[in-house]
């Protein structure tokens, strides 16, 4: 059976015992930790959760760690704002990716997961050369301690994806796989880019939504199983290929319609997956 979670953003006012057992109260098996602020990278913070995931039974699959500095998801200015692309926030950002290593140690997940910013397809470009070799030197450290990278997909193409995973050259190094991300970006159809990138598959966020309309937005996000990404497909896939990881379902709203919206997106996936 495919194990299925939900992503839950650490804040400081977050109760995650409650969290946790809501996850579990809606029959999920694990989820994402989102950390945005690295004040909270604390070991009372990391306690709590090892707590909360001993109670409830829901496991962490993956560290999901932001960075500082302006953010802007869009096309005009996400290539100057976002991941460790723009060089301006490289060096910064670098280090606080690193400064997440003991967290992710500290409550158990062997996952770290990012956005790594719109990989230029140049592979001679400096902003691609740069944060090639920053992202070696983060690897190697989550080498040594064990745990494992993963670009979280949508702002590059698959096969940029690709090629900067070979050029990396380490082993643990690998995909979160956003659905949804790649057609909101524009970048590929899901079930074609799984075919060029499922090798490196380590964790998946089950999300959902339709392609860009213009040259500067985003595409929008809707309700799994109202989008374009073809879910009956990709459970196909990774029945076939015997995927051994998670699957995140994400919802990027709040309130009741969320937790519906992830109820239903269980039952699709759990429907789905009967057929195979």
């Amino acid at each position: 059976m495919l194990k299925l979670g939900v992503l839950v953003r650490l804040t400081k006012d977050v109760d995650m015992m409650a969290e946790f057992q809501k996850i579990a109260d809606m029959g999920l098996q694990s989820c994402q930790i989102s950390v945005w602020e690295n004040e909270l990278y604390t070991e009372e913070n990391a306690a709590i959760i090892n707590e909360a995931q001993e109670k409830s039974g829901v496991r962490v699959s993956t560290l999901w760690a932001g960075w500082s500095g302006p953010k802007e998801w869009n096309f005009t200015y996400g290539p100057v704002t976002l991941g460790l692309v723009p060089a301006a926030y490289r060096g910064q950002r670098l280090a606080e990716l690193e400064g997440a290593i003991p967290f992710a140690e500290a409550i158990g997940t062997k996952n770290i997961a990012t956005h790594v910013g719109f990989l230029p397809e140049n592979p001679n470009d400096p902003d691609y050369v740069g944060t090639v070799g920053a992202l070696r030197k983060l690897c190697r450290a989550m080498k040594e301690k064990g745990l494992s990278f993963l670009f979280e997909t949508g702002q590059e193409t698959p096969v940029t994806l690709v090629r900067a995973i070979e050029d990396i050259g380490l082993e643990n190094v690998g995909i979160n796989f956003d659905t949804g991300n790649l057609v909101l970006y524009g970048k590929a159809n899901p079930v074609d880019a799984f075919g060029i990138f499922g090798k490196y598959v380590m964790d998946m966020h089950i999300k959902d939504g339709l392609y860009p309309t213009d040259g500067k937005n985003l595409g929008k996000e809707t309700p799994v199983g109202e989008g374009k990404v073809d879910f009956e497909a990709l459970v196909k896939l990774l029945k076939e290929g015997d995927y051994q990881g998670y699957l995140t379902i994400e919802r990027e709203i709040s309130g009741e319609k969320q937790i519906s919206d992830i109820i239903r997106a269980r039952d699709l996936i759990r429907e789905l997956e009967q057929k195979f």
